[in-house]
């Protein structure tokens, strides 16, 4: 049977640099289960693996998507479970590696179709987007599903949004309609989660927003700003420097924004991931015993 090795973690957790050995060792391919990484243009702020990474393992699932398009974790499932058919007819192991919780759950447990949105009830959320803002529909999100409140990224209101849509017309929690019972799949899972202590990780943010920044951060942001409205670009790292675009905000203030509101992020998302069973906990610096690990499940 064929195996996937799961690499999830929060941002800025190391899944990169543990990937990119672990495909080498095991004849794999990387898939990208990071949300952010599937759109164009949008890459120093979404961490994608660079020109030189790629060239060294082959990634799928980047620079799949337009910052115009919509994609939902239902369609990667379908993509990704295509794609995986094709896939292990040539080779026996594949990676996936991301931190976005619900598209990494699309391919490890699969989760019913979302129901679709009748326009009355999207109007009503609209309203108080418009109205009262994103904070409000967070809000309603923390009463009504504390759950993936505590994963999603709140600075994306389509996400947040769809969500408040979704329990609205099945009555029930969002989270829940991803907890049945698990798609049985045609290969063996082995999940692996970095695990850094929480000191490390916002220092490990820190460092990273600095480098983007050195990276042309912002000249890639303002390349963008005409395309600000859409989804894609409702995230942290493009929506603070929006703002600076503006004149709200210094850019000091709109670099210090992205290291805070990344952090409350990879908040989020440990808690998220210390909710999920199965994964096997590592600390970035521990490659080897990753890789011991894996021989061991993997039987090479």
């Amino acid at each position: 049977m064929a195996d996937l090795i799961v690499i999830a973690g929060p941002t800025a957790s190391g899944k990169t640099a543990l990937s990119l050995p672990l495909a080498e060792r095991f004849n794999a391919e990387i898939i990208s289960a990071d949300a952010r990484q599937f759109y164009r243009k949008m890459d120093i702020g979404t961490a994608k693996p660079t020109p030189a990474e790629r060239a060294q393992v082959p990634h799928h699932f980047i620079d799949i998507l337009n910052p115009e398009d919509n994609y939902t974790a239902g369609q990667y499932e379908k993509d990704v479970m295509a794609f995986l058919d094709d896939y292990f007819t040539r080779k026996q192991t594949a990676i996936l590696v991301g931190g976005s919780g619900l598209y990494l759950k699309a391919i490890t447990d699969g989760f019913d179709d979302l129901p679709s949105t009748p326009p009355e009830v999207r109007a009503h959320f609209d309203r108080i987007r418009t109205e009262q803002g994103l904070d409000a529909l967070a809000a309603l999100l923390l009463k009504k599903d504390p759950a993936y409140h505590q994963m999603v990224d709140l600075q994306n209101p389509q996400r947040v949004q769809r969500a408040l849509e979704a329990m609205e017309v099945s009555g029930q929690a969002f989270s829940a309609l991803h907890t049945a019972k698990p798609r049985r799949r045609p290969f063996r899972m082995h999940l692996i989660l970095l695990q850094p202590t929480r000191e490390l990780l916002y220092q490990r943010i820190n460092v990273r927003v600095d480098e983007m920044v050195k990276a042309g951060l912002v000249d890639e942001a303002r390349a963008l700003l005409p395309l600000k409205a859409h989804n894609a670009l409702q995230t942290v790292g493009y929506q603070e420097l929006f703002d600076h675009f503006e004149g709200m905000i210094p850019l000091a203030e709109a670099v210090e924004k992205i290291k805070q509101h990344t952090r409350n992020f990879a908040k989020r998302q440990i808690t998220w991931f210390k909710r999920q069973d199965g994964y096997q906990a590592f600390e970035p610096d521990q490659q080897e015993d990753v890789m011991r690990h894996l021989h061991r499940r993997l039987n090479v």
